[in-house]
């Protein structure tokens, strides 16, 4: 699972769709319209949009011109244009409008897939902070805080709520935590994961109000 969310502007009802359906196959939560519309602008406020894939013509906008807008209010999103506009002066002009990376029509969709993914990974090393409903965390400090608490946590329980911080709202083994926080992962038991997990849930729920960690009998535990 990616765990990323696309915003997808798109006239055309079969190119939305068949992207749609494309993105999901790979993981990726995708939100799609038609056109520019409020619904656009609150989504980018309401939800953590990783990317958004724009059509640059669209009825009664040109899509540059949307990605003007947001970017002259501070959105910091990256942009991918997917669009018939394909000569080299319409592709110049895109990267000048805040373009990360730049697809014409036709495409391939596996090179589409590959691109999207290689502009999340290039941006998403710049993020500085990330947020999770109260609980943020400071990559320069790597610090975790909930509003403007500082959780303290060993170096284990670090790296293991940053492994729960990645994967929201993904169910995660026991094994899957072994293998990727502990060195030795396959010479512990699983009760050592139990005890860490307990652990971190009592420094973590006992901050705020919220629970954070939902464990799953038998399966393993989510972050949510």
């Amino acid at each position: 699972m990616n765990n990323h969310t696309l915003l997808i502007i798109e006239d055309e009802v079969d190119i939305l769709e068949l992207l749609e359906y494309t993105l999901q196959k790979e993981g990726f939560e995708t939100i799609g319209f038609l056109t520019v519309s409020k619904k656009a602008y609150e989504v980018l406020d309401e939800e953590d949009i990783d990317l958004i894939l724009m059509d640059r013509n669209l009825p009664g906008m040109e899509g540059t011109t949307f990605i003007n807008d947001i970017k002259s209010k501070g959105y910091t999103t990256p942009v991918i244009y997917v669009s018939a506009k394909d000569k080299d002066e319409d592709i110049l002009e895109g990267f000048d409008k805040h373009a990360d990376d730049y697809i014409t029509k036709p495409f391939n969709l596996k090179e589409l897939t590959a691109r999207v993914k290689a502009v999340i990974k290039r941006t998403k090393k710049d993020v500085e902070v990330e947020k999770i409903k109260d609980i943020t965390y400071k990559r320069s400090s790597k610090s975790f805080y909930i509003e403007d608490c500082k959780i303290e946590l060993t170096t284990l329980e670090h790296d293991l709520l940053l492994e729960f911080f990645k994967n929201k709202d993904i169910l995660l083994s026991r094994e899957h935590l072994l293998n990727t926080v502990w060195e030795d992962s396959f010479e512990k038991k699983l009760k050592t994961v139990n005890v860490a997990v307990k652990r971190l849930k009592s420094k973590i729920d006992s901050t705020g109000d919220k629970k954070y960690i939902k464990s799953v009998r038998g399966e393993g535990y989510m972050f949510c």
